[in-house]
């Protein structure tokens, strides 16, 4: 085994001391949330929680806050909703990636250069946020099912798509051609089992901007039947949980406590899938 010298000992500590502390930076706040959420009412607004949890000035756990947003119908309501639009929306879009990717990556495309000028021509320039807006209310894009189709379209994905199909070898399609696949056994029985990875990533690209996505959602999703986690969120908190009884905890313990409810999907899916970012950003990135 080759022994290190001491220039190379030198870095690898302070590469690990330095991405130890970029991963305490990142996990403080998620840390931070928790432990106010689980805070008694004192504590939460004196603001002396810093890492653990405190209760009549010593640590300890209080679930009021939690309670109270567990027991919000609304707030499940619109949890629902976002899984809904998430689980939908992450389909409909990966449809729409998938076979638009498969035909973009085939030279034998007919005017092929020419539609994948166009997608990229959308990454550059676009009608602007007053036109997209009103072409959406043109369309009556106001509901759960509008709203999936309407935003079910991302250039970047589906060219990181089609960059991945690319790095598939060439004679594997020619023997399976010969062996009479058709376009459809082709995409299904060759491209996506050999792009999995850059599909997860994709994949998990598309329920990111859904879980998340705010802005389209609070403009085009009137009704409180329809609104998303993220959008009844941001109403409440900025009406101060309003019709909400905050009697037993503090304002923040509870708006915490919705902020950690409303992440534990992701907390448990994206480890998972962490495994398949950087080969798949990878592989559809070194294509043109």
């Amino acid at each position: 085994m080759k022994r290190l010298d001491k220039s190379e000992i030198i870095f690898k500590v302070f590469a690990y001391v330095l991405l130890t502390l970029f991963a305490l930076m990142c996990l403080y706040p998620l840390i931070y949330c928790l432990a106010v959420a689980l805070s008694d009412k004192a504590a939460g607004e004196s603001g002396n929680v810093v890492l653990w949890p405190i209760v009549n000035g010593h640590i300890g756990i209080n679930l009021n806050a939690v309670k109270a947003v567990i027991s919000d119908k609304m707030f499940w309501l619109a949890y629902c909703n976002t899984l809904f639009l998430t689980f939908y929306g992450t389909l409909v879009s990966m449809l729409v990636a998938i076979t638009g990717a498969y035909a973009l990556s085939k030279s034998r495309l007919m005017w092929g250069r020419g539609f994948n000028f166009l997608l990229t021509f959308t990454m550059w320039f676009n009608a602007g946020l007053i036109a997209t807006y009103q072409n959406f209310k043109d369309m009556n894009i106001d509901n759960k099912y509008g709203f999936i189709f309407g935003l079910g379209f991302n250039a970047y994905n589906i060219i990181l798509l089609r960059n991945g199909f690319k790095g598939v070898p060439s004679e594997i399609e020619e023997a399976a051609t010969i062996d009479g696949a058709t376009e459809f056994q082709l995409l299904t029985k060759i491209y996506v089992p050999m792009s999995k990875s850059t599909i997860a990533t994709v994949t998990m690209f598309y329920a990111l901007a859904r879980w998340n996505g705010y802005y389209w959602a609070s403009l085009l999703l009137a009704k409180d039947e329809d609104k998303p986690l993220q959008v009844y969120m941001r109403e409440m908190i900025e009406n101060n949980g309003e019709g909400t009884d905050l009697a037993d905890y503090a304002q923040d313990s509870w708006k915490f406590a919705m902020i950690i409810c409303s992440i534990i999907p992701i907390l448990i899916l994206y480890p998972q899938m962490q495994k398949y970012f950087a080969a798949g950003v990878n592989l559809g990135g070194v294509k043109e």
